[in-house]
């Protein structure tokens, strides 16, 4: 059985900058497991997938357009400190948890802080980072027709 597009995939992956630098892995703890095609992984792991026979391992490049994006710098500027909660010490290099609206959450990174503006770059901290995976597809479950 080969995974195709609609089904669960259970996977193990390691991902590495292009400099070789492990950047996560799913080695010791749960594999991942989403639907191929329902964009809840990156677009080069989603169609890498695809394919594959239980068992396969497979190396794969991932350029950053087809993993978290180009950096932008229309994504760096300045927040007023009053946007954040009252008590919450914010400081550079920090990384927050922040939600828009009912249902779209991301993560900031904190570049400077003063007493009236804190400016933040709200790329994904791999954004412009072209990275390579080891893939091994674990188990595929096909979707009900």
């Amino acid at each position: 059985m080969e995974a195709k597009q609609g089904d669960a995939v259970i996977l193990h992956y390691t991902g590495w900058l292009a400099d070789g630098t492990e950047f996560d892995s799913s080695r010791g703890r749960d594999p991942l497991e989403f639907h191929v095609g329902r964009k809840q992984v990156i677009d080069g792991v989603d169609s890498a997938v695809l394919g594959m026979r239980v068992g396969e391992t497979k190396r794969v490049e991932v350029p950053a357009a087809a993993a978290y994006g180009e950096y932008r710098d229309d994504l760096v500027g300045d927040v007023p400190r009053s946007e954040f909660p009252e008590g919450l010490q914010v400081e550079a290099g920090q990384r927050l948890q922040v939600t828009h609206g009912e249902d779209q959450a991301g993560v900031i990174t904190i570049l400077e802080v003063t007493e009236q503006k804190v400016k933040v770059d709200m790329n994904h901290p791999l954004a412009g980072q072209d990275l390579v995976f080891e893939l091994e597809l674990v188990g595929i479950a096909p979707t009900s027709a």
